[in-house]
């Protein structure tokens, strides 16, 4: 929820897990129809414009990448470490679109 300021909270369950702490500067990117937040860092803005170019490029929107990120993530796996652990979705990395 976006309060009247425009403060959004981040679930402390998120912020640990990212080790976000009180005071940390984030930045928030625009990226087609989304919103990208992560810890400031200077390339950040510059790697969602070239990600947003890249998926124009490829004819997809974020929301086919957000699809694809558990069969893409499976593959990467099994390339890194060998086997599937997750069999169902495995798929070689060579039939993803790039």
């Amino acid at each position: 929820m976006v309060r009247q300021r425009g403060q959004v909270t981040i679930p402390r369950k998120v912020r640990e897990s990212l080790a976000i702490a009180d005071g940390d500067t984030l930045t928030l990117v625009p990226l087609g129809e989304m919103l990208v937040l992560a810890p400031r860092r200077l390339r950040v803005p510059e790697l969602a414009y070239q990600l947003a170019d890249l998926l124009d490029g490829a004819g997809l929107s974020p929301a086919d990448m957000l699809e694809e990120l558990p069969r893409i993530r499976e593959a990467l796996h099994r390339e890194r470490y060998g086997g599937d652990h997750d069999r169902e979705n495995a798929q070689s990395l060579d039939t993803i679109p790039r």
